[in-house]
């Protein structure tokens, strides 16, 4: 059984929001992982960029669900106005909103689909719980660790470097949208108990 039976009145089935911050100089860094995961499920799905909601939205077919990918380029802190944009165009409930974020407080590889959670004092997940009004939207939490012993960078220093060859970035980034794809197939329970697990 899939989860996305198409909303009455939507065009879509999901929208799949990656989180960073625009500009070739943030392209790296560990905070944009939601960029690269969407970058990645474009590659995957043959989905080309075009300017809309103010960011890069990209819609995909996979297994005949419609799903739309974007980028927005309000900066983290603004990411609501870009996601909220489109949720209302789509005509879409906050459940059908997936957001992939970067998450300090899992190990590095580590993945956590959820529906719904407090935000964490992640900026980005709090402009778009406002402008969506409920934190009631679906997460893929992304794990980059934190500063290993020694590394005296605060949270937020880290976060805003570039990945190091020792992340193993590019794993991490495929096994994100794999979990994506999980999730479009099997639905959210099923799911979590193969991606959380990791």
């Amino acid at each position: 059984m899939r989860l996305w039976p198409r909303r009455q009145g939507s065009s879509l089935d999901l929208l799949v929001v990656g989180l960073g911050n625009p500009g070739r100089e943030y392209a790296g860094n560990r905070h944009n992982v939601g960029f690269m995961v969407v970058d990645e499920l474009a590659r995957r799905h043959d989905g080309s960029w075009r300017s809309k909601f103010s960011g890069q939205l990209a819609e995909i077919r996979i297994d005949g669900h419609k799903l739309a990918l974007l980028k927005p380029e309000t900066f983290m802190n603004e990411s609501g106005t870009s996601v909220g944009a489109a949720a209302r165009f789509f005509k879409l409930d906050p459940d059908a909103v997936l957001v992939i974020h970067d998450e300090g407080d899992l190990d590095r590889g580590r993945l956590q689909l959820r529906l719904g959670g407090g935000l964490g004092g992640h900026n980005g997940l709090r402009s778009i719980a406002a402008h969506l009004k409920t934190q009631d939207f679906l997460r893929l939490r992304v794990g980059v660790g934190r500063p290993g012993r020694g590394d005296p960078r605060p949270l937020a220093d880290y976060v805003l470097a570039d990945f190091e060859p020792h992340d193993d970035a590019d794993s991490l980034v495929w096994n994100a949208a794999q979990a994506v794809e999980k999730l479009e197939a099997e639905g959210v329970e099923r799911a979590q108990a193969t991606v959380n697990r990791r």
